[in-house]
């Protein structure tokens, strides 16, 4: 096929099709991703908010699949940026360069196979948990009845069985009762409903299409597993690429209850012999004493007693898994799909008790505790006035995976708003599994041609900040309450809630408050709306995207709450005005896998509470606070009420995580800028 244009011409093309603007840092970026593409060397971009970064990497990637013919995998961690990707830049971009690329790109989206309606089941009616089957003979009185019931009529409406489409939603108790994990599937050529199945058509669609976008536990699953679960592909995108590791960690965790030991035993009645059920259920009445008898946290060694229980565990999971095998083939599967389709249920929650109980033991073969490579804790949990106790082990790192798994087998471009911590690329790349210094320094707007790194070569990669459109210090105030007490254990201080509804004043309301807690957010809701003259909303009052929605349209109304809503949260405009924070959002400092791995750090002379704690602050305060300018004309205040910031010795470090923002740390300066942004906006101008 003929040469196709260069990616800076591609990408003029593609910005002047969708009628934008060209702007420097996405050129940058763009050429950045197109020389990593051709060397094969990893990227971290830090590509600030309004630099369109998607174009910058969706142009190089489009021209790379059409060229020669092999996939693109674009992971991001959201499902409101998988949406973007797949409803409104891919289907406009894939138009505009359909000339210049010589036809249109195709592409597709692909999720696990649990967020996909399974015909077989939905079709068998078998309960998730074998101990509600009442509840499908009470689908009127049931509320979770009435939801299966919502999704037995929406199946013969939807075109792709994928959860996300269905509006409203339903919860995941629900939704468990239509899908299955990978694990459950009986396989497209053993199951009746194989030529029709979601998940298998998603599947092909992604096989046959130039870009697929899917999300990081996907991603997480394909690298883990060993099982090809992403089409084959050479360049992988990883978007929100702040968010990587804590979701490769979550796939990578496993758990062991009381309760899965018996669920699992209930899935292999009427299937197996009853001696060994009751065997497995055995194990799991001695495990509860077990568990009851110790206390939560940490787990450094295993405890009295643990390692016999934890095998005979394991032997009678075994046992089971081996009574389960698969009688007969395909014909049988397909004449009994009830029975089969409860078979591979069974099999799959009897291997995952099996496999957490040998994961435990294996862990502790190792005599010294700084030599584990998962960490293991015991957690209790309150629920309806009933203490659940749970064993849950998570990967101390998991760099290694990456770097063997993903970096090993792809050429990846990691990006992000938020990728310097500390002012540094390396604290994120180290989690990676990257060294931890960049080993070139490249040029990305000049670098050109393809260099092949020879197969000795230390992992390669690059980093580049293309900056921001915006021009932080003129559009925004970092405001550190300096003069309030350092934040306590007891909720918010009564200094803390006057400042707030100080600041709420000046800014006549439009305010994002961002809180370290749902209790410090309701109570602070609670106080304020009857301090306050202008509304205040509450994460909880409705859905989050409602209430968001409230938010925007009502310039005068504020909304609190917790951690969850920073990513989800965009208002441009005179909406929000202010940004409000309660604290430094550290760890909680009894998390078990933050403290091994501030301590891994600090058993090879590193400083643990930078490496780990500060990071994970760090970045969640660049999250929160990138909330506040969301277009070039934005103005406003970003207020965090930890005087910490100002004073503790990390305070630099963490600040050096922001944006370039004006700072001050005097009330009265802050409030005379709200107070003149207030009339501004009041008066449609945009200075303060």
């Amino acid at each position: 096929m003929p040469e196709l244009p260069p990616v800076p011409k591609l990408l003029a093309t593609a910005v002047q099709a969708l009628g934008g603007k060209e702007r420097k840092g996405q050129q940058t970026m763009a050429a950045a991703v197109a020389h990593s593409i051709d060397t094969g060397e990893h990227l971290a971009v830090q590509a600030g908010t309004g630099t369109g970064k998607s174009l910058a990497y969706l142009v190089p990637s489009l021209r790379h699949a059409v060229r020669t013919g092999r996939t693109v995998v674009v992971s991001t961690a959201t499902i409101a940026l998988q949406r973007q990707l797949v409803d409104r830049d891919l289907p406009r971009l894939s138009q505009a360069l359909a000339e210049p690329l010589g036809r249109v790109a195709q592409f597709a989206i692909l999720k696990g196979r649990n967020n996909y309606l399974c015909l077989n089941k939905i079709n068998s009616a078998i309960p998730d948990d074998p101990g509600e089957a009442e509840l499908f003979d009470a689908f009127a009185i049931s509320r979770l009845g009435r939801e299966v019931q919502r999704l037995h009529e929406w199946v013969s409406d939807t075109e792709t069985g994928d959860r996300d489409e269905l509006t409203p939603g339903v919860s995941d108790r629900a939704w468990r009762q239509v899908s299955v994990s990978s694990r459950e599937c009986l396989g497209k050529s053993r199951c009746p409903f194989g030529q029709d199945c979601f998940a298998e058509k998603a599947r092909a669609e992604s096989g046959a299409a130039d870009v697929v976008v899917t999300n990081h536990a996907l991603l997480a699953i394909d690298a883990i597993s060993g099982i090809q679960v992403l089409p084959e592909h050479d360049v992988v995108v990883i978007d929100e690429a702040h968010e990587l590791v804590d979701r490769v960690t979550g796939v990578a965790t496993a758990e062991l209850s009381t309760a899965s030991i018996s669920a699992a035993a209930k899935r292999c009645a009427k299937l197996i012999d009853e001696q060994e059920v009751d065997r497995l259920e055995g194990t799991a009445e001695a495990w509860h004493t077990l568990l009851d008898e110790l206390s939560p946290g940490r787990w450094d060694r295993l405890p009295d007693g643990a390692a016999p229980v934890l095998a005979l565990i394991r032997d009678a999971a075994w046992n089971a898994r081996t009574a389960l095998a698969p009688q007969g083939g395909v014909n049988n599967a397909q004449a009994d799909p009830e029975g089969a389709a409860a078979r591979n249920q069974a099999v799959a929650a009897v291997e995952e008790v099996h496999d957490a109980a040998v994961r435990v033991l294996t862990t502790y073969e190792e005599p010294d505790p700084a030599a584990h490579r998962d960490v293991i804790w015991l957690a209790v949990d309150e629920m309806r006035g009933i203490a659940r106790r749970t064993l849950h082990m998570a990967p101390l790192s998991v760099g290694g995976l990456l770097r063997s798994r993903l970096f090993a087998t792809a050429t990846v471009i990691l990006t992000s708003a938020t990728l310097q911590v500390g002012g540094s690329f390396d604290n994120l790349a180290v989690t990676w599994g990257l060294p931890p210094k960049s080993s070139a320094k490249v040029d990305p707007a000049l670098a050109s041609g393809i260099e092949a790194p020879a197969d000795d070569a230390k992992m390669r990669w690059n980093s580049v900040d293309v900056g921001s459109p915006f021009d932080h210090a003129k559009s925004g105030i970092l405001y550190v309450a300096k003069h309030l007490p350092a934040p306590g254990r007891d909720g918010l201080p009564t200094a803390y809630l006057d400042e707030i509804e100080r600041l709420i004043t000046a800014a006549n309301g439009r305010t994002l408050g961002l809180f370290s807690s749902m209790r410090a957010a309701k109570a602070a809701t609670e106080i304020l709306r009857e301090r306050l003259d202008t509304p205040v909303l509450c994460q909880g009052d409705d859905a989050t995207g409602a209430l968001v929605r409230k938010f925007a349209e009502d310039p005068e109304t504020s909304l609190f709450g917790t951690l969850s809503l920073w990513q989800g949260v965009d208002v441009p405009g005179p909406s929000l005005s202010l940004v409000i924070l309660d604290r430094i959002p550290f760890p909680r400092p009894d998390d078990p896998l933050l403290i091994a791995r501030q301590r891994a750090v600090e058993s090879r002379g590193g400083n643990g509470f930078l490496a780990v704690a500060a990071n994970h602050a760090a970045l969640l305060l660049a999250q929160g606070t990138g909330r506040l300018l969301r277009s070039v004309d934005d103005r406003g205040v970003i207020a965090i009420l930890d005087s910490r910031l100002a004073t503790a010795r990390y305070g630099g470090y963490l600040r050096a995580s922001l944006p370039p923002y004006w700072e001050t740390s005097d009330p009265q300066v802050v409030t005379k800028a709200l107070e003149r942004l207030t009339q501004s906006v009041s008066q449609n101008k945009t200075t303060v």
